[in-house]
């Protein structure tokens, strides 16, 4: 079974809850530039084509485009050039006093660590830090759900990637019943509400979401049984998990139809692969922003079999709200 994005009213939401309509992501993508023809001393064999270029298949139907791997001499070249970029944006963002948040979601073993390693490993610790809250305490208890999160904000000329966020609430919270319904469904509508003023406020906000198959998911969780340094990764929860794939499906389906908006997307990258996970999240964001001296042939639009956004999947009639995002 796939990690498809779908979209199917959840048995815990209705109609009647829904108290916003969906914003609209626009995407552009370019195709792929023609090979060289010059003949390296060492001919290398060619690029892995997609077996599929259907891109509902992909997106909706839950299926993973690639039969092979991006090859590691191709994930190597790529990383590094990007890394160049996000120090773009990182002096650009300094520069100019600009905060920006990146937003990393997905289930359990979906790459999502790995990912924020790739974008902050050349980046200075001075202007951008990773946050990743564990259980609230007693104190936290007690406070607004998103007041935590809200201390982490950054402030001028600061970057922050969130290992997960306040969408614990819509994912692993309803999921295993640590919230309320009444505290999921005020969250839900919340949400929309203060992404909107983070951005209006100057906040540059990224919601990636990464999708991973049921038996990648499988793969991966035996994987870290197996090898000693990644037991760490394994915990109760994430062994629970495995059991509760459509309750987890049924949950996110609902945060995007309820959370996905013009100010604040989701943008959802397929994971199987981790190596074209990373280069196409970080060219996600990187080709988005409009820093100073950026190499447009690196910071170009990502692959759109690994990329996609929620809004693509929604009719036209449904997304009618504005986007205050700056350009």
């Amino acid at each position: 079974m796939t990690d498809r994005v779908g979209f199917r009213h959840s048995a815990h939401l209705h109609a009647s809850d829904r108290d916003r309509t969906m914003g609209q992501q626009a995407q552009n993508i370019s195709g792929n530039g023609a090979e060289s023809q010059a003949v390296p001393a060492t001919v290398q064999p060619p690029a892995p084509k997609p077996r599929t270029t259907d891109r509902k298949h992909v997106f909706v139907d839950g299926a993973y485009p690639y039969s092979r791997k991006l090859r590691e001499a191709d994930y190597l070249k790529q990383l590094r050039e990007l890394q160049i970029e996000l120090v773009k944006v990182q002096n650009w963002v300094k520069e100019t006093g600009e905060k920006l948040v990146v937003i990393f979601e997905g289930r359990d073993a979906a790459g999502k660590g790995g990912a924020i390693k790739r974008f902050m490993e050349y980046l200075n610790p001075r202007g951008a830090r990773v946050v990743a809250l564990g259980t609230p305490n007693e104190t936290e208890r007690g406070q607004w759900y998103f007041q935590r999160y809200i201390a982490q904000l950054p402030t001028s000329g600061e970057i922050v990637f969130f290992d997960r966020s306040w969408y614990n609430r819509a994912g692993v919270e309803r999921v295993f019943n640590f919230c309320t319904p009444v505290e999921y469904l005020e969250f839900m509508r919340q949400a929309p509400e203060l992404e909107r003023m983070l951005v209006n406020s100057g906040i540059r906000l990224f919601k990636l979401y990464f999708s991973v198959s049921r038996a990648e998911q499988v793969r991966r969780f035996d994987e870290r049984k197996t090898d000693p340094l990644k037991h760490w990764k394994l915990s109760p929860i994430d062994l629970a998990s495995l059991g509760l794939w459509e309750e987890y499906t049924d949950a996110k389906e609902a945060m995007f139809f309820y959370t996905d908006t013009a100010d604040a997307p989701w943008t959802i990258i397929k994971a199987d692969d981790k190596r074209r996970a990373r280069i196409n999240a970080i060219r996600a964001v990187v080709h988005t922003l409009p820093y100073t001296e950026k190499d447009t042939a690196v910071a170009c639009p990502p692959d759109p079999l690994i990329v996609g956004s929620v809004a693509e999947f929604f009719a036209p009639n449904d997304r009618v709200i504005t986007s205050a995002r700056r350009r």
